[in-house]
């Protein structure tokens, strides 16, 4: 089993998660992150005062697959989430050395 967690822009997330869905991927956490990079970060102007945005928004996803399925999800969200841009952000891979199901304790590649 591994762990693929990613980093990718905000504006993809939606993509990102119907092309997993599509996957048959059954279940993924996410949430906002923010990050610095070689992408600057844009300033924000809010109610006509300027304010210097030391990072960037982003989005990251955690999923857990079985070892066949490691190349095919990371192609998944590569491609979903690519615009070509600095920014585009990063995939890892982290082995898992066992996961259990709170539920009925099944254990290993059963508890996914």
């Amino acid at each position: 089993m591994k762990k693929i967690e990613a980093i990718i822009r905000t504006s993809k997330f939606e993509e990102v998660k119907e092309a997993l869905s599509q996957m048959r991927i059954r279940f993924l956490s996410y949430s906002e992150v923010k990050g610095i990079g070689l992408e600057k970060a844009q300033g924000q102007v809010y109610r006509g005062t300027a304010y210097d945005a030391d990072y960037i928004q982003r989005t990251k996803i955690e999923i857990i697959v079985a070892e066949e399925q490691v190349e095919s999800t990371m192609d998944c969200i590569m491609k979903a989430a690519y615009t070509g841009e600095i920014g585009d952000g990063k995939v890892f891979v982290i082995p898992i050395e066992n996961l259990h199901r709170i539920r009925n304790k099944a254990e290993g590649a059963a508890a996914l």
